[in-house]
């Protein structure tokens, strides 16, 4: 399959043109515009080197909120409230700790100062969302991800304490739950999330559900 170049144009081509990797295309920009039109499509940037990356993997990794699985542990902790659970309070401070935290067999992070101005420009627009897990006052985990609909799409999600990231991941999913969001969007596979009950499904079946939940 081609690599496709993106110029200046609004478009993308479409996900089953895709490398056996998921990776679509390279190029193009950040703006809101772009970016909302990759999500309603099934897309996602990601940035290697200098380059914009688009991907759209088949399968795609993803979360029924009704299929959230919560451990004993994870249950006790929620109980007796062992953090302090907010959304939307400190978005860019989230996003500044996940371009910052290290991560066991990565070297850097794909969240440049670029995507991080991007990202904090589509929280002012009202699409960008942020969970937050809080202890003594301080920020010490949390994620956040883009809310479209019914459809919520993480991005990326940090821990500076035991648990903490997850405490905000299963408060988040729990709170979607409630507001009727029916997808949680989690990309590509991880031992972390499959333990909380994300499961791989068809890119084309991923992609008739985000048309129908966004349009929801």
């Amino acid at each position: 399959m081609p690599l496709f170049a993106l110029d200046t144009e609004l478009a993308f081509p479409p996900v089953h043109l895709a490398e056996p990797d998921g990776l679509l295309a390279i190029g193009g920009d950040l703006s809101p515009e772009r970016l909302l039109l990759a999500y309603r499509n099934g897309i996602f940037p990601w940035y290697e080197g200098e380059h914009i990356l688009w991907w759209s993997p088949d399968p795609r990794f993803v979360l029924f909120p009704g299929k959230l699985k919560v451990s004993k542990s994870m249950t006790q902790l929620l109980r007796r409230r062992a953090f302090h659970f907010t959304t939307n309070q400190a978005f860019a401070e989230v996003i500044s700790n996940c371009k910052g935290i290290a991560r066991p067999g990565q070297d850097g992070t794909w969240i440049t100062p670029e995507v991080k101005d991007a990202y904090i420009r589509m929280h002012q627009l009202g699409y960008a969302h942020s969970a937050e897990a809080w202890q003594d006052g301080e920020l010490v985990g949390g994620l956040y991800g883009i809310r479209l609909g019914k459809l919520f799409c993480g991005e990326s999600m940090f821990s500076k304490v035991s648990n903490a990231s997850k405490y905000a991941f299963i408060s988040y999913v729990q709170q979607l739950q409630q507001e009727d969001v029916q997808l949680v969007d989690c990309q590509v596979y991880t031992d972390h999330l499959s333990s909380l009950g994300a499961e791989m499904i068809p890119r084309k079946t991923f992609v008739k559900w985000v048309k129908q939940l966004i349009e929801q």
